[in-house]
Formats: C-alpha cells, structure tokens, sequence
C-alpha cells in the first residue's frame, strides 16, 4: 500500500510552444517516473482557463484545455505545418509560460488544423466514426460548451451575465439562432476537446502501462463565469433572473478584517439532492476519464460553507450553513465504482469535518511545512496515521528550499531537530525534510518536483491571493537528470514505495475496458 508521486502540473512541462502539453516530453516524464520508482503523477486541473490563468477558475467543470493539445501530434496528423507553427511567437522564456502570447497565436492554429480535421473527416470513415463517437458520448455538457464558448467570443469575452437578456436566460429561439450563426466557431470546440481526449487518453494508457498513477484536482466550487453556471443554473442558488443569490468565500479572521469574497455560485444542495446529484456524479463520471485518483479541492466545504450575499463587495454578512455531507457520498458511492477520492481537508477543522472525512473513508492531507511552524502540530510525523497522503508543500506553497531559507531561525532549528538533519547547507535540509515526509506511516507520498530540484521562489506554482504571476512556472527542457531519478528511486526503496506490479490479466481487462 506504501506509494510516492510527483506533484507536476502539465503546463509546466518543457515544451517549445511556450506551455506544457501532451508532447513526448510529457512521455519522457512519465519515463522519468517509472525510472524514479514512483506511482503517482499529480497533475492540477485540466480546464479551459480564463481570466487570471488560474486551473481553479476553469469556463467548464467537464472540457479540457485545449492549450494542452500537442502542436507536434496535430503536425504528424497532416492538420498543421512546421512552418505555420514556427512563424508564431510563443513567448521568449523557456521557465515561464507567456499567457498574452499564447492566447494571441493559437487561435489561428487551432483554426486551421480544424478545417483540415473537416476534411480529413470526409475521407477517413473510422476517424469520422469516433468523432461522433465521442461527440454523443459527451453530449451532456459539450454542445453547451462550444456555444457558450462561441458565444463568449461573440460578445469579446463578455461574462454571460452581461449577455443581452435572451441568449442570458437560454430562450429557445435565441438559441436556436445563435447555434445557426455560430455552428462553425462550435466546430471548431468540437475539433478541440475531441482532440484532448484523444491525446490525453493516449498518455494516460502510457503512464499506466508504465504502472503510473494519474492524480487530478477537482475545484470544489465552479467560476461564475463558466459554461456549467449558464446552462444549468438549476444546481446553483440562483433566482428567476438567473441572478446568484450568494457567492461563496470565507469569514473575517485575523488575516483579513472584512473577509475573502470569492465570488463563485454557491450550490442549491436541496435541489441537487432531488436530482438524486445527478450534476454532480456526470461531473466525476467526467473527471474519472482524466484521472486515476480524484483530489477534491475545499473538501470541507462538502460540510458546511460560507455564503455571501451576491451584491455585498466584502465578507462580513456571509452566513455559515450546512453542506450535503454523508449523504452526498453514499450516492456518489452507489452510482461510481470503485471511487478513489483523496479529501484536501487543509485548513481550520472542527468535529463535524473531521467527522465527515472519517465517514467517507477517504484519506485526507498533511503538509510538513504546516508541521515545522507550529508546536505539536497535527502535521507531522508523529501525528500521522497510515490513511493519510504526507506532501512537502503543494502548489500553494513556497518551494521548500525557498521555505527553509525564509523561516525564522527558530523554526528552523524546531525543523533540524525534529528532522535530525546535520546538513549545514539549505539544499541538504531540503532532502532530509523529503526524507522525513518518505519516512511517514502515510500510505501515500507526493513531493512537488521543485522540491526535489531545490528551486526556490522563482518555481513558485501559485501565491493565494496574488493577482498576478501564478500558474507560470516551466521546467527548463532536458533538465531532468538520471542520476535524480536514481537518488530519488533510492529514497523510494529504503521506504518501501516501490509500486507493485499490475498482473498482466488485469492490464488485460483495463484495455478491454478502454477499447
């Protein structure tokens, strides 16, 4: 049961076309995985973003984001040239990702390729076969998806609440009108998540016939902005006008007077319960055809949340009511077979969450750098038990060697000692704090790849509540080496980590299944 991963956004894989995607170098990591002895690979979310880049604010809770697709794979298709693809800038800096750039030139791209995909249609039945394969196959959220992108685009970005009051409310014939105008550029998103899948679904067999693990994030609430609010504002507390009632965030503390408004709609859980969580099971239904092991980000929120009225600017009126709870996993439980869920139950805790996680059954988190500023702290070692997954640092945490050089001197000797680390140098306190986390009862290790790397600040994935410079960070190319491979399998064999096998019949049945 004792496994280790690495905690890797996509986008954050070496590429030439100025973000991560599903190119050979996202196969030579799942390579480097297999040679390091882990299990796991944890990835963010997958979903379109928008405004602020951010994989937590993503237009759909159920497409892909097409800056994934691989340029490469879409050029070895015949849909796209070296030339077409190397006459548009990227951005200039192999360690960040250029956003402005990015969302300048691959429109045009992807428009390309998707005439071409048009014709190859024509010529190739089995291709045109699995297109409309897939397209019936996810009709539930895809058609909404494409129009609402389309439509967006249309309005140049416009949010749908700003949509004149028709296409806003989904009148029948408005609908009707704006599919008849719009039903190229609808296309066109079509072409783009079916060529997601295909890609995704192609590196994911990879990664478990290399006996790796995918693990990915599921935002606990939905963008305001996204498809999900506006075509099916029956999940969310929204009233006639399709006006949210409340928006969700969290209460003042002493980090912040007034509160943190996050602006997200809040579910109607009374209606969704009706619905036997219909919304809800389609939406993890979809994201078991990304991921291996579903990490629910805010899970406490499936206990109670925080609810503000949609017209106050600030937190301080917000309300604290109940979630679903137990409930909501026991349906989840009947409708999905073998759910692997692990609950990110960070943060302040009280009976009913920690009860509502021992419920379920699902492991929970433990950070260590949350253990080694805090006495006593339910994070580390010795606190642990074996249902848990033991991290570092996540994506919202400064990289560990960044982390050890800021602490006070205090924690810091708290850290050495507790670690009994004599490395005098901050790159060895690094490793021996990695050792630690190996060292846990967990049955579960996941360290971020910065980590092991000893990057500091600049590797940064994301700062809660900073507008700017998130979600940008990339690996250097050819950067990953095998002798860090080899210490890092050395780690996971001292620990007992080492993933066992997948007996060839099982393999067996999962093709099967895929075919």
């Amino acid at each position: 049961m004792r496994e280790s991963g690495i905690l890797f956004p996509v986008f954050s894989i070496p590429s030439k076309f100025g973000i991560g995607s599903f190119s050979k170098e996202a196969y030579e990591f799942v390579d480097f995985l297999r040679e390091s002895g882990q299990g796991f690979w944890q990835i963010l979310p997958v979903g379109p973003t928008g405004f602020g880049n951010s994989p937590y604010q993503p237009f759909s809770a159920f497409a892909g984001n097409p800056y994934f697709i691989s340029l490469e794979t879409l050029i070895e298709d015949g849909l796209l040239t070296w030339d077409e693809v190397g006459a548009v800038n990227f951005g200039d800096n192999v360690e960040s990702v250029d956003y402005g750039a990015i969302y300048e030139g691959r429109p045009e791209l992807m428009k390309k390729a998707c005439e071409r995909f048009s014709e190859k249609l024509k010529e190739d039945k089995s291709l045109a076969e699995s297109y409309e394969k897939f397209k019936a196959k996810e009709k539930f959220w895809l058609k909404d998806y494409a129009l609402y992108m389309a439509i967006k685009s249309e309005q140049n970005g416009a949010s749908w609440l700003d949509w004149e009051e028709p296409l806003r409310m989904r009148d029948k014939k408005a609908m009707e009108k704006a599919e008849e105008n719009l039903a190229g550029e609808m296309e066109q998103y079509f072409f783009e998540q079916f060529e997601f899948d295909s890609q995704w679904k192609k590196l994911r067999q990879y990664a478990n016939k290399k006996n790796v693990k995918i693990i990915g994030d599921l935002p606990f609430y939905v963008s305001l902005d996204s498809s999900d609010a506006w075509s099916h504002p029956e999940v969310f507390q929204m009233d006639k006008e399709l006006v949210p009632e409340v928006v969700a965030g969290c209460p003042p503390d002493a980090f912040s007077p007034t509160g943190q408004r996050w602006g997200n709609p809040i579910y109607d859980w009374s209606a969704c319960k009706k619905d036997d969580y219909n919304w809800w099971v389609r939406r993890m239904e979809r994201n078991y055809e990304f991921y291996d092991v579903i990490r629910i980000d805010h899970f406490h929120g499936f206990c109670d949340y925080y609810a503000i009225p949609y017209e106050d600017k600030t937190a301080e009126k917000g309300t604290l009511k109940k979630g679903p709870g137990i409930d909501f996993f026991n349906v989840l439980k009947e409708k999905i077979s073998n759910l692997k869920i692990i609950a990110e139950d960070l943060g302040n805790t009280n009976p009913e969450n920690e009860k509502l996680l021992t419920d379920t059954g699902f492991p929970g988190m433990k950070v260590l750098q949350y253990g080694f500023t805090s006495w006593d702290s339910c994070y580390v070692n010795h606190r642990h038990i074996n249902n848990c997954v033991v991290y570092t640092g996540t994506h919202d945490n400064t990289p560990l060697r960044a982390w050890v050089e800021e602490i006070n001197d205090g924690e810091r000797n708290f850290t050495r000692r507790y670690v009994n680390s004599m490395n005098t140098d901050f790159g060895g306190l690094v490793w021996d704090i990695i050792r630690e986390a190996y060292r846990s009862v967990a049955d579960l290790c996941i360290v971020p790849l910065q980590d092991y790397l000893c990057f500091g600040r600049e590797a940064r994935i994301n700062t809660p509540g900073a507008p700017d410079g998130n979600w940008q960070w990339r690996l250097r190319p050819n950067y990953l080496s095998k002798e860090l491979a080899s210490s890092i399998r050395d780690l996971t064999e001292v620990y007992s980590r080492i993933p066992k096998e997948i007996p060839k019949e099982e393999k067996d049945k999962e093709k099967e299944k895929e075919d």
